[in-house]
């Protein structure tokens, strides 16, 4: 049976454990930051932390400073004991595992302003509250946790772009690594909220990538940008799902591109029953 990690719930006992991983000075940490709920694409993450740091940290906080008061804090999956298994099972040295009271405690009055990748006019436009909450709290482990590396996935593609500007900004000294999305074999990218869905919306939820996958390869074609980008929000909305945005964006920048300038990204989020998802490829 695997080794349970250590596991630790406070500010003083973090430093100390941290202290001991570093303990010879060659050692360097990767930190993986999540909310539990953890599936074969954090699990990705934890692999790319393995071989980036000589020792891997994954935090597991639902941080409720990101969710409206609208939103799913309450009923966001919480699966403990079976992440505690996973992280055992690739051998993970240390899991954070902070209480509300820890990260935010009585007369916590301090917040990141976000500005640049956080105004992209995405996620923000929707989600207003959210690359505030994502930013504080990220601060705040990395700070707690001193990582060298800092794994995140490339699915939330925005907030992948906010968290790494911010540690930049600041002089963090953390390098933030974005990994690639981690598919279901029919294309839909892994998230913890897809068990939200009945089984006739998981049936519809890859058309998102469908969706892009046209589009990119459009555009590839030579297609004007308005036309192929059209085309998947065509798609998107023919199987019943309800747009938020489906856009073409610089993949640093996040600014619109109205020609063929740099990196391209196309960036989706839709909402089908009440499960809203997001999604991104390269072009």
């Amino acid at each position: 049976m695997p080794r349970i990690p250590m596991i630790v719930r406070t500010v003083p006992a973090l430093r100390r454990a941290l202290d001991d991983l570093r303990s010879k000075k060659a050692n360097t940490i990767a930190l993986v930051p999540t909310m539990g709920a953890l599936h074969d694409g954090h699990v990705s993450l934890v692999r790319m932390a393995k071989r980036r740091g000589s020792k891997v940290v994954v935090s597991i906080f639902v941080n409720p400073a990101q969710f409206a008061p609208t939103e799913d804090f309450g009923s966001y999956p919480r699966t403990w004991k079976a992440d505690v298994a996973k992280l055992a099972t690739e051998k993970v040295d240390l899991i954070w595992n902070p209480d509300v009271g820890t990260m935010y405690p009585e007369g916590f009055a301090t917040r990141i302003l976000t500005d640049g990748p956080a105004a992209a006019n995405l996620e923000d436009r929707f989600r207003p509250h959210f690359f505030g909450g994502v930013a504080t709290v990220v601060a705040k482990l990395f700070t707690q946790c001193r990582p060298d590396f800092a794994i995140f996935g490339e699915k939330d593609f925005q907030q992948l772009r906010v968290v790494a500007r911010m540690a930049a900004d600041l002089d963090l000294g953390v390098r933030v690594i974005g990994c690639r999305t981690i598919r279901e074999p029919d294309g839909l990218a892994m998230s913890s909220r897809n068990v939200y869905l009945s089984a006739a919306e998981r049936s519809a939820a890859p058309v998102l990538y469908r969706a892009m996958k046209e589009s990119a390869g459009r555009l590839r074609a030579g297609e004007e940008i308005a036309l192929a980008m059209a085309g998947g929000a065509g798609m998107i909305a023919s199987a019943g799902l309800a747009l938020d945005y489906f856009e073409l964006r610089h993949a640093q920048t996040l600014a619109p591109l109205a020609s063929e300038g740099g990196p391209r990204r196309i960036l989706v989020a839709a909402r089908i029953g009440n499960t809203r998802l997001i999604d991104n490829i390269a072009v």
